[in-house]
């Protein structure tokens, strides 16, 4: 199927008019409307109803948006590996959970680039699920994810557990989340595990989506919040925070997450520093 096909379905979805969408692709409505004939022709199915209200897509059309944006997303990936194969030999896209950047994955990526110069790396943050999504579409070499779910023609490696405890200001008295708790968002995992521990918190009055760099918060104010061990401890240990050891913790295994099949000489390399790294916390 023609690219431009998807794209065009993609940007009447995104502006909500054949109209508007010709306006962004700087083509006439009318192209707009061959394309989406076109595209209707293909699948066999009507994919939009136009009323004077606007354009709605049909139940047809709800099927085929998530496929054509994997599909922009694998000709994205295509084009990115052709143009870097003027200066490296080899590509690797990886992704991971926002909590295993810090302390992990981007030490890890710089021993990338010292130990595997010839490799060009694209580094991208997202949930569990998206990621994983993402690896089966082909457009993520490595996913690096907690609580991985085995799908068909993916190797699933546990590299090691992570721990979030809750720690807190050096001031603070903690034993358990208090007036001046901070919800760190740790992806859905954390958000449904926490919720059950402690549905009296559900509305917080500071949520922070901003992974390991949320911990300055807790170095400049008052407060107390759950963090990953690895990313508290050098704090912890300078004296700068206080881990509440009564509190509830959450433990949540890291795993990795690759095809069956690969080029198992141009992975090997790529995994056995992966593992390295993960012994070391």
């Amino acid at each position: 199927m023609d690219i431009t096909l998807a794209k065009t379905f993609l940007a009447i979805i995104e502006t909500g008019s054949f109209k508007d969408a010709a306006e962004r692709l700087f083509v006439t409505q009318s192209t707009v409307s061959l394309r989406v004939k076109s595209l209707e022709d293909i699948l066999g199915r009507k994919l939009f109803d136009r009323s004077k209200s606007g354009t709605k897509l049909t139940p047809a059309g709800e099927q085929f948006q998530r496929h054509a944006s994997a599909l922009m997303r694998v000709w994205h990936h295509a084009q990115l590996d052709v143009a870097l194969a003027d200066v490296h030999t080899d590509h690797l896209s990886v992704g991971g959970q926002t909590s295993l950047w810090d302390g992990f994955l981007i030490p890890w990526i710089a021993w990338l680039r010292t130990a595997h110069g010839h490799l060009a790396v694209t580094a991208k943050m997202g949930a569990s699920d998206v990621l994983m999504e993402r690896l089966v579409e082909g457009t993520l070499d490595l996913a690096i994810v907690y609580r991985a779910h085995a799908r068909p023609g993916l190797c699933i490696e546990h590299l090691f557990d992570e721990e979030l405890v809750l720690v807190g200001s050096a001031s603070e008295k903690l034993e358990r989340p208090g007036i001046n708790y901070v919800f760190v968002n740790w992806g859905p995992e954390f958000s449904a595990d926490h919720a059950e521990a402690y549905p009296e918190l559900s509305r917080s009055g500071l949520q922070l989506d901003l992974g390991a760099i949320a911990i300055n918060y807790l170095l400049d104010t008052s407060a107390s919040g759950y963090f990953p061990w690895r990313v508290a401890k050098p704090y912890i240990d300078e004296g700068r925070l206080q881990v509440a050891r009564r509190a509830q913790r959450f433990v949540y295994p890291v795993y990795a997450a690759y095809p069956e099949e690969r080029d198992e000489r141009a992975y090997q390399p790529i995994l056995e520093g992966l593992r390295t790294f993960a012994e070391k916390i």
